[in-house]
């Protein structure tokens, strides 16, 4: 198991091609100079010294010590150990919605992307707690099961489209009972259910679900994506924009945020509703709510005990650009000997 304590200086591999078309551009220059010059046989009888191999060994060397300094910034972290360790938290499920209405661009960038980034921002503020999310529109889907890897929770989530479910429509009452599976197994531990989600095409089970969920233990928070006076859902075809349209009336479709819907449900779950427009809001929010709730005690597996390796990789680099250093670009005179290249005739 292994991390990247400081992934961003990855980007620094971009300068190895931009590194490799100069030098190539570089070699191109010389020789068609040298043939303005002369003939290239008669060149390289006036420099018998001068190797054509040396500059490219040369080159290759010190790109391999620019990769390996550029991965001794980004700093790997190998996990030497699992060990079981006693956290304090609640089980969260995060149950988004992913139907075509959730393209609509009323809120920016759009309810979808809003959505990713409200759930993003309560990841980044919980402390150990354990989370799960689920996709649903017509149907709900298992994306990611209980964990407390934070970092592969905002993977799944930025991946999250409405291709991934074939049938469409908001199925709220399938979400909240597949999140109930979700916390089989959990005991004690308080349970959450956190729904993203413009409240539309909701079926009229939904409620009757919250109350079943919450004689189970489950509380849940609605958060509302979109606005009251609604927009259309966009159909992108490349650079193309047109809007879904009723397939009976011909007209542009508009959809809206529910929020009665939303508050309904969360009633029904002795939870609470919060339009998802202000992100600080909501993150305030759901940091009150989650005080609010009891913290379990509960084992968790984890990968302990990370321990850098920059210091093996600046030192690669270091012996490389020593080398390129003290190696030289004129030929070495026990391998002119061997006649390698069939230098000599």
């Amino acid at each position: 198991m292994y991390e990247l304590d400081e992934s961003k200086y990855l980007y620094l591999f971009i300068l190895i091609p931009l590194l490799v078309g100069l030098f190539l551009w570089n070699q191109l220059w010389k020789r068609k100079k040298q043939q303005e010059f002369g003939d290239l046989e008669l060149v390289e009888k006036l420099s018998p010294e001068k190797s054509n191999f040396k500059p490219a060994l040369k080159f290759i060397i010190v790109l391999f010590g620019l990769a390996m300094l550029i991965l001794g910034l980004v700093n790997p972290k190998i996990g030497t150990k699992v060990e079981k360790v006693k956290r304090e938290g609640i089980d969260i499920v995060f149950a988004i919605d992913i139907s075509k209405s959730m393209l609509c661009e009323d809120i920016a960038p759009s309810r979808l992307e809003k959505s990713k980034q409200l759930v993003s921002q309560i990841i980044n503020g919980l402390g150990s707690d354990r989370i799960g999310i689920i996709a649903y529109s017509g149907s709900a889907f298992p994306v990611l099961p209980i964990t407390t890897d934070y970092n592969a929770a905002k993977m799944f989530l930025q991946g999250m489209n409405p291709g991934m479910i074939s049938s469409q429509g908001s199925n709220l009452d399938e979400a909240i009972q597949l999140t109930e599976k979700y916390f089989e197994g959990s005991g004690n531990t308080s349970k959450l259910l956190v729904m993203v989600t413009d409240g539309e095409d909701h079926s009229e089970r939904a409620q009757d679900a919250a109350a079943q969920a919450r004689k189970k233990g489950i509380k849940i928070i609605t958060i509302g994506v979109g606005t009251t006076n609604g927009g259309p859902i966009p159909i992108r075809n490349g650079n193309a924009v047109e809007y879904h349209k009723d397939k009976e009336t011909g007209k542009t479709v508009i959809t809206k945020l529910q929020p009665q819907a939303l508050e309904a449900i969360a009633k029904n779950a002795k939870g609470g509703y919060i339009n998802g427009a202000n992100t600080k809001q909501v993150v305030d929010f759901m940091r009150k709510s989650l005080n609010n709730i009891q913290k379990t005690e509960f084992e968790a597996t984890e990968m302990a005990n990370f321990q850098s390796q920059f210091q093996w990789f600046l030192g690669i680099a270091f012996f490389l650009f020593l080398l390129d250093v003290f190696l030289l670009e004129r030929k070495t005179k026990w391998v002119q000997k061997l006649n390698l290249f069939n230098e000599k005739k």
